[in-house]
């Protein structure tokens, strides 16, 4: 049997019983839990959308949509870490403004506050803010830097973008197409340009959800072979379809959704001038829209380069979707932290 003196940990919490608790806060606390086993390997993550099975992705949709028309005090107590190393306007707010409607506190942690794996140890940090906060989601470089980063934590992680993956965008996405669609099973969507992080996430999480999805994308600019591996993987498991193209005109046919994004993610600047030349026929215009269903929906995940991805006319189109798109991340975040946290369990299959 352990003893603790002084202050619980956020991660051990739930070990606290009613009668261990000090009877008034200035006043040490002891506690006595039994050893308690390696959760490192018990915690879940959210690091890349494959984490997410089918049916659990349908779950959060339906979590977030609830969320959404009647939020709760459900994340009460709950501390939330963003640990950023990239710039951000939606995600930080969103994930800010959700934990706020659901009752959860935020702190925000800077890149010249923390320098992850520069001025600290990717593993001490994630030990450190195991002990201060109930999960983090991580905004970083390498998707091999948030795999440590879980690898050493032992509270929940949630990916807020890397380079090669954005869960919770596609989560998002997923959840403004659901608003119209009702049902997005048998709905097709095309994604065109750039195989970037967004793309990645939003093919398998679109896949998942039995959606006829359509990727157009030039050599050299697709996804990782996994990535299309798993998307291929998720369709047929639920009835859905999977087309990779170099034909922006194929894969917009008919099409229920037109998405597309930046063609110069973070990063990339330099090689700005030879992706411009490589994408050309890429644009998401009113040319490309008249080729899909009469009612379309225009969909990018910002920021938006008009004239470049996307025409000024399709963003304003009334047939976008863009804003709603943005909107949702707060209600899909937040379905994504009371899941991770075990506050909302998806049924048993």
């Amino acid at each position: 049997m352990l003893y603790q003196l002084s202050y619980t940990p956020a991660a051990l919490r739930s070990y606290q019983t009613p009668e261990t608790r000090a009877p008034h806060p200035r006043l040490p606390i002891v506690v006595r839990w039994p050893s308690l086993p390696n959760t490192r390997y018990m915690t879940r993550h959210l690091l890349e959308s494959a984490d997410l099975t089918p049916a659990e992705i349908g779950f959060l949709l339906e979590t977030a949509l609830e969320f959404k028309r009647r939020p709760r005090k459900l994340l009460e107590g709950q501390h939330l870490a963003l640990l950023f190393e990239k710039p951000s306007l939606r995600t930080r707010v969103s994930f800010q403004v959700g934990m706020h409607h659901l009752g959860g506190e935020t702190l925000y942690l800077a890149p010249q506050e923390v320098g992850l794996g520069e001025r600290e140890a990717i593993k001490d940090v994630a030990r450190v803010l195991a002990r201060y906060v109930d999960i983090v989601a991580v905004r970083t470089f390498g998707q091999g830097i948030i795999e440590e980063y879980a690898r050493f934590s032992e509270i929940p992680v949630v990916n807020a973008l890397t380079d090669e993956q954005h869960p919770c965008q596609a989560l998002a996405d997923l959840l403004t197409l659901r608003e119209r669609f009702n049902d997005t099973r048998g709905h097709s969507l095309a994604f065109i340009g750039d195989g970037n992080n967004v793309c990645s996430s939003l093919i398998v999480t679109a896949a998942s959800l039995g959606m006829d999805v359509r990727l157009a994308s030039p050599e050299g600019y697709r996804p990782p072979e996994a990535v299309l591996t798993a998307a291929q993987v998720r369709a047929g498991e639920t009835g859905g379809s999977f087309l990779l193209t170099a034909d922006p005109e194929e894969a917009a046919a008919g099409a229920d959704a037109l998405y597309t994004d930046t063609w110069i993610s973070m990063g990339q600047e330099r090689e700005a001038e030879q992706r411009r030349v490589d994408f050309v026929g890429y644009c998401l215009s009113e040319d490309l829209v008249a080729r899909t269903s009469p009612d379309a929906l225009i969909m990018h995940d910002l920021p938006a380069h008009r004239g470049e991805e996307i025409t000024d006319g399709a963003m304003e189109s009334p047939n976008s979707i863009i804003f709603d798109q943005a909107e949702n991340r707060v209600w899909a975040q937040a379905a994504a932290v009371a899941f991770l946290l075990g506050l909302v369990k998806a049924p048993s299959a």
